[in-house]
């Protein structure tokens, strides 16, 4: 592997600099032959990360920790895009793959505009917080997911009266934030 660094190192600049695509590298690597040594220095240097990882995983608790909180971010999203897919019983319906397709974007435009919305919410509730002069430390707010669904409404008809809730709009446009959950949540006194 020590002949082939030169080699994996550009490479790797290839990559960093957009010069090559990850997919182009790995299917050039996949067609080599099995003599190819650079594709298997290649094979050496993953398992060789991937002992350092296990290794670090294994000893650190805080890493495996923040290993466990990725997950489960992860996991809070594909239970949200779970429920917004849920009237269709979480399957695709449609019979052509480009209709498919149109139906995997539009779940995926939902999904990212509930994760939008509540990521605003989410830092307007905390500048309001800040404002009231309560500490709200940012390694708190690294363990909040956005992918929830505890506000969505997903069964049944939704009757809005659009002009009452435009007249609840503040004057940058933005819905008030709810006090009485926070009180309920204990984060206002």
């Amino acid at each position: 592997m020590a002949g082939c660094w030169p080699d994996l190192l550009r490479m790797a600049g290839s990559l960093k600099y957009g010069q090559a695509t990850a997919s182009l590298i790995v299917g050039k690597w996949s067609a080599a032959s099995r003599q190819n040594t650079l594709a298997a220095a290649l094979k050496e240097w993953g398992m060789l990360r991937r002992t350092v990882h296990l290794a670090k995983y294994l000893s650190d608790p805080a890493f495996r920790r923040k290993i466990s909180r990725q997950l489960n971010k992860g996991e809070s999203l594909h239970a949200l895009r779970r429920d917004l897919h849920y009237a269709q019983q979480g399957t695709i319906t449609r019979p052509h793959l480009e209709q498919q397709t149109e139906q995997a974007w539009c779940l995926t435009l939902l999904t990212n505009a509930v994760v939008a919305w509540t990521t605003e919410y989410y830092s307007r509730a905390v500048l309001e917080l800040r404002s009231q002069g309560r500490d709200v430390p940012d390694e708190i707010l690294s363990h909040i997911s956005p992918g929830h669904s505890d506000n969505i409404n997903f069964f049944g008809v939704i009757n809005v009266d659009v002009e009452a809730e435009l007249a609840k709009l503040d004057t940058s446009g933005w819905r008030p934030l709810r006090p009485a959950q926070l009180r309920e949540l204990g984060l206002t006194p």
